[in-house]
């Protein structure tokens, strides 16, 4: 199925890097000729009224400045502009602990959603594993602290492959990003080339034939660092535009107690990464 529909969920500070991320998630949205969604959701707090005193110019000024949810929007507004794709935009205010549900819930009618990540930021963590967990749909990383240097097509594409269900409904939801790519490469973080190995990336690899894509496969050793840092550098060593790969193959709270792939790589993108569970 295409991927007619993605959603943009706009949580935090309208900051360099994350201004740049928006800009580059609308990039993705018109390379895949889709309408983008983007939500812009600010936590509902209670403040006590603040007396005002008239020659108090700084905070004159500070009610008069647009805020953080708005100069997201406005951002969002102008790429989108600049890219000539579909938009629908919607704000809104919700306590702190119902943001990851509240955006779960409007990512159910999208195709694939597209999440903006600061780096080992929990606040963003705790998004994406509601967004995994509750939304039932894919979802695309974007590093923030890469934002500038990715490319909004996915010629070169690793998929991070477990022999895992989650990794091969990882592979279902992104067969239109992987009928596009230039080069498909199949990897196994492996330290040794078993038999069942083999067979299990010959069987993908002659899937994906069935889809009219052409793929590769191949394994690498781990060396002793962890799945996650293994697979981040060798995607960057191989110039690779996106990854996919499944979501939490070892139990969710083994992965929060003693870390994990998924973990690593929610905490620190190595380039775009699509995900699903």
């Amino acid at each position: 199925m295409p991927i007619k529909d993605v959603f943009l969920p706009l949580v935090g500070q309208p900051r360099g890097p994350a201004l740049v991320a928006v800009e580059k998630c609308v990039a993705v949205a018109a390379d895949l000729g889709a309408r983008i969604t983007a939500l812009a959701l600010e936590e509902d707090v209670f403040e006590r009224p603040k007396v005002m005193l008239l020659d108090d110019r700084d905070s004159v000024q500070d009610s008069l400045e647009a805020s953080d949810v708005q100069q997201l929007l406005n951002a969002f507004t102008k790429a989108a502009s600049r890219a000539n794709v579909r938009t629908q935009r919607r704000s809104g205010k919700v306590p702190a602990d119902q943001i990851g549900a509240v955006l779960a819930e409007h990512a159910r009618f999208s195709d694939l959603t597209l999440v903006p990540v600061k780096p080992h930021d929990s606040r963003t963590e705790a998004i994406v594993e509601a967004l995994l967990f509750e939304s039932g749909r894919p979802l695309l990383l974007c590093p923030e602290h890469r934002a500038h240097e990715l490319r909004p097509e996915f010629e070169n594409v690793v998929i991070a492959w477990d022999h895992s269900a989650r990794a091969a409904r990882a592979v279902g939801d992104a067969l239109p990003v992987l009928q596009a790519a230039t080069s498909v490469r199949v990897l196994t973080v492996a330290e040794d080339k078993t038999d069942a190995i083999m067979q299990s990336g010959t069987a993908l690899v002659d899937h994906l034939r069935e889809h009219g894509i052409i793929a590769s496969f191949e394994t690498t050793k781990g060396g002793g660092s962890s799945t996650g840092k293994v697979l981040g550098s060798w995607a960057n060593s191989h110039g690779i535009d996106a990854i996919v790969m499944g979501a939490y193959h070892h139990s969710r709270l083994n992965e929060i107690v003693w870390g994990g792939v998924t973990k690593t790589v929610i905490g620190q993108p190595p380039c775009w990464v699509m995900i699903s569970r």
